[in-house]
């Protein structure tokens, strides 16, 4: 049993939680311990790696982002792969697929997979290899979905052909997100018509507002219910983000996070390129952005520092992405939900985490 300040779905209670691997009951109690503040566990619908691994590595590497993220606070999540070969996807989605049937000890749950490309517009790449690049097929991504299951998939929706996939895609139950798109504003309308549900860290890897031609950042900025966001405050400006905060509902953070999160200034992987970790954020040796170093609990303070309260900032850092997938008994702290829970101090800092009712060790021994 916790007690603390309780961010419920009816609000901030004083009280006591109680758990097994569901939560039991939320009871008020004015005596509840004041120092501590409980809020659902984070779910980060877009991961590449951490503590030196890249889910592209295949192989037991989704296992250990999992448990990587989850001392920050991340309790779900999707393995997010990147643009490669054929035989690369796949040998990531075969590393996934263990993790997805079974979670791991000490580890978030890995809810399936974010494909972000192959399927993507060569003009608007950002760290993608553009030489592993090719049109999407619904043939192609049914053998992906049967390694693995797809949840979330990133297509540039206006190259040809990609748009007729979108209702195909989403009888899979897949959620296609518009990203790495060199579209008009007209091709982000007609994708959102169509069936498309959300875009891939909005403002990066997409054609830009101009008052003339909106693009596809006027699209979400104009239409969107969902869209993702890097609120790492580095690859996109705090204005940007309180824009896209007023004109998107339901705007949720993501990390992007790379095999560098957690690690030392250096070297490391992200697919098939190197990627270099210096002053606090990831780069290509050109010095373009290549994924971030955020963890979850950085990117709420991040929310709170702009000026969310904190229940806004917890909502879109857990229970919006939990009702953008459809995962009603996560992302909230309600009877019978998934015991997902983090416990913050005053600072905002993880002092427990809660996954499925286990309690995650945060030593980073």
């Amino acid at each position: 049993m916790l007690s603390g300040r309780i961010l419920t779905p009816n609000g901030w209670i004083n009280g006591s939680i109680a758990f097994d691997q569901r939560i039991q009951h939320i009871r008020e109690d004015n005596g509840a311990d004041s120092t501590l503040t409980i809020v659902p566990g984070f779910i980060d619908l877009h991961v590449h790696g951490a503590a030196g691994v890249d889910i592209m590595q295949g192989g037991d590497a989704g296992a250990t982002v999992a448990r990587a993220h989850a001392k920050h606070g991340t309790t779900a999540m999707l393995g997010t792969t990147m643009t490669a070969t054929d035989n690369s996807i796949r040998r990531a989605l075969r590393g996934l697929a263990p993790v997805i049937a079974q979670r791991p000890t000490g580890g978030a749950r890995m809810l399936g997979v974010h494909l972000e490309g192959p399927f993507l517009s060569i003009h608007r790449l950002g760290a993608q290899p553009a030489d592993a690049v090719v049109t999407g097929s619904m043939d192609l991504v049914r053998s992906y979905h049967e390694l693995a299951p797809v949840r979330a998939m990133t297509i540039a929706t206006e190259v040809a052909g990609h748009l007729a996939l979108i209702p195909q895609l989403n009888e899979l139950g897949i959620r296609v997100q518009i990203g790495h798109s060199n579209g008009t504003y007209e091709d982000g309308v007609a994708a959102l018509k169509a069936g498309a549900a959300g875009f891939t860290h909005l403002y990066n890897g997409m054609t830009g507002l101009n008052h003339y031609k909106p693009g596809i950042v006027g699209a979400a900025l104009a239409h969107a219910e969902y869209a993702e966001i890097i609120p790492d405050l580095q690859h996109v400006a705090p204005g940007a983000i309180r824009a896209a905060l007023r004109a998107i509902p339901r705007l949720y953070g993501v990390t992007d996070a790379t095999s560098a999160t957690g690690m030392p200034d250096g070297e490391y992987g992200l697919g098939s390129q190197r990627v270099y970790k210096c002053l606090g954020c990831v780069r290509l040796a050109t010095g373009s952005l290549a994924g971030s170093v955020l963890t979850m609990d950085q990117a709420l303070r991040n929310f709170v520092d702009l000026g969310l309260d904190l229940a806004d900032a917890s909502n879109r850092l857990s229970l919006y992405p939990a009702d953008y997938l459809g995962e009603a008994e996560r992302g909230r702290l309600a009877h019978g939900a998934w015991a997902d829970i983090v416990v913050l101090n005053a600072e905002l800092q993880p002092v427990a985490v809660f996954v499925e009712g286990e309690a995650i060790n945060l030593s980073t021994d």
